[in-house]
């Protein structure tokens, strides 16, 4: 019987109008002006949000996954049931009388930068309380997925999210904890996340956030300092693992730690693990090694994608990906290869699903010679 998989956090539903691609570029104003009226090509509409771009593809990779999500009893939040009811993945939606479905509309205009108007709706008052308990019984793996954009996950230093992740390990469950990027200036920005960071990870197995949030809720200043280093590029491509990622992989696992890795953008990945005793833990619990799995570290560069349409979803299934592997028993070295080989195809789809990648078919084609890319670090 496989591992019992539990996805929880953040979801809502992305609404991206299809405007004309021959449109030529044009200023904001001219395009989104007063009484005009714009021939649109279509709408996408889809799940998003770490509960259905990671727990859809955990699923889709062969996990025995339950998605447990909040939503609205609105027609967005019932769209959001039927995506994932098509994957058999729906039991462990919470439907909230009186509040309404999250949901993202995304303009994406010719030659102008995505605007996003965001409802965060009920994902601000998801709660330990609503996670139904009898469903969380004989579970393996609990991940959850972007506190920072749920209100009470983060408010009062994060008490609800340390409840919650002190209450799975009480019950025998590795835990898995992925973050988000926030506003510096919004509620979430101004939390303490040094604070938070040091009460949970204690409580987390597998510590999988983006070296930039990190960065951000870490060493505030460090950050801005990489942001003004970086200029109009990407930040991670002027990263070096010594000078700026180490210190942040120390940081985390003083915090407690025992399996961190840091998504750094199209570079790659960066792997630290604790030592084998801390990790017995997780040999019983999933059936890993921890002999194969401890005191590892290193930086696992990208594979080369075919094609690159859309880096959404890219971190989030790499994640997937990561975890099923850990789950199907692959050797600690195979889990972080097919990590970066799932991110390379992810960006193969302009969707976070459509470019998913069976781990067997990644794991042929990392044995017959995928190429790196060449990112110096």
């Amino acid at each position: 019987m496989g591992k019992k998989v539990i996805v929880a956090g953040h979801a809502c539903l992305d609404i991206t109008p299809l405007f004309p691609q021959n449109q030529q570029a044009a200023k904001l104003g001219n395009i989104l002006s007063p009484g005009k009226l714009i021939q649109m090509e279509g709408v996408d509409i889809h799940a998003g949000g770490a509960v259905s771009n990671t727990g859809m593809a955990m699923k889709m990779l062969g996990a025995d996954v339950c998605l447990m999500a909040k939503t609205g009893s609105d027609e967005f939040g019932k769209i959001i049931s039927d995506i994932y009811a098509a994957q058999g993945a729906d039991s462990g939606i919470i439907v909230q009388e009186g509040q309404n479905t999250s949901y993202s509309v995304v303009l994406a205009l010719p030659g102008i930068d995505r605007i996003f108007l965001h409802d965060p709706g009920c994902n601000h008052t998801f709660s330990f309380e609503d996670l139904p308990k009898e469903k969380l019984l004989g579970t393996d793996l609990f991940h959850f997925g972007y506190p920072p954009l749920m209100k009470k996950m983060y408010e009062d230093t994060g008490s609800e999210l340390v409840r919650m992740m002190k209450y799975m390990k009480a019950q025998g469950t590795a835990t898995s904890l992925d973050l988000a990027f926030v506003d510096g200036e919004s509620d979430a920005g101004r939390a303490d996340w040094k604070e938070i960071l040091s009460r949970v990870l204690p409580y987390v197995d597998f510590f999988v956030p983006s070296i930039e949030e990190l960065c951000f809720m870490l060493d505030r200043d460090r950050y801005e300092a990489w942001k003004t280093k970086a200029g109009d590029e990407d930040i991670s491509f002027s990263l070096d693992v010594q000078r700026d990622i180490r210190p942040l992989a120390d940081k985390c696992m003083e915090l407690g730690a025992k399996v961190l890795l840091l998504k750094c953008g199209a570079p790659g990945l960066y792997y630290r693990t604790t030592e084998v005793k801390r990790l017995e833990g997780l040999e019983t619990a999933l059936g890993i090694s921890a002999e194969d799995w401890s005191d590892r570290e290193g930086f696992e560069a990208s594979y080369q994608p075919e094609r690159v349409l859309s880096g959404t979803g890219a971190g989030d299934t790499t994640i997937a990906a990561f975890l099923t592997a850990m789950l199907e028993g692959y050797p600690f070295e195979m889990c972080i290869h097919l990590a970066a080989a799932e991110g390379a195809s992810c960006v193969e789809a302009y969707d976070a699903l459509g470019g998913i990648r069976p781990l067997k078919e990644l794991a042929s084609r990392i044995e017959k010679g995928w190429k790196k890319q060449n990112f110096r670090r």
